[in-house]
Formats: structure tokens, sequence, C-alpha cells
């Protein structure tokens, strides 16, 4: 397998693990619910652990972006759907920015290593 697609595997996997892992966040209640903390703290290990595993392939700054940038919209539409947690109009369109950045960057950018 491509090393690079591989890092991308990698770094969709550390999203959704921090991804998870925020959604534990707030069942943990400021960490004073056992389980839910436990998860929090393993889902953001892995997320941690992969992205580390990533950053040998894909530049820190291109890899932070995305994990970053995909990582706020998916938790976002989870807290929206999910939690019931209410998203105004320059919410949307602050994420609609951050989807734009990180289409920019995959698309446009020489430093992601396609």
């Amino acid at each position: 397998m491509n090393n690079i697609l591989f890092a991308y595997i990698l770094l969709s996997c550390a999203i959704i693990s921090e991804v998870i892992g925020s959604s534990f966040l707030v069942k943990s209640e400021g960490f004073t619910k056992i389980i839910p903390s436990i998860m929090v703290f393993i889902l953001f290990s892995i997320a941690f652990y992969l992205l580390s595993q990533v950053i040998k392939i894909i530049p820190l700054g291109i890899a932070y972006a995305i994990w970053g940038g995909v990582g706020i919209v998916l938790t976002a539409l989870i807290g929206y759907f999910i939690f019931k947690q209410t998203l105004d109009l320059a919410a949307i369109i602050g994420i609609g920015f951050i989807v734009c950045g990180v289409i920019i960057i995959n698309v446009f950018s020489h430093s992601a290593g396609h």
C-alpha cells in the first residue's frame, strides 16, 4: 500500500478516535463519570498515537490542520444531532470556512504530499 494512502487512512482513524473521545468528554460530566472518563483517555491516546505516526509521512502542519478541521466539523455535527446543541448562522459559516480550508489544503497544497 502507498505510504501516503496509508498515512491518510491512519489520519482518518485518528480523527474518528478524537471525535468519539470528544463525545465521551461530554458524557464524562467533567470527569465525574468513570466509564466515559476512561473512554476519553483511551480514545484520545489512540488519536494522538495515530497522529504521531501520520506526521512521519505528512508534514505536521498539514496533518494537524486536516485533523483539527475535520474533527471540528464532525464534533459540531455530533453536538448538533446527538446532543441537540444549536448552531447559529455565524457557527455554520465558520464551519463552512473550515471545510473550505481543508479542501484547499488537500486540492491545491503541494505541502500535503499527495
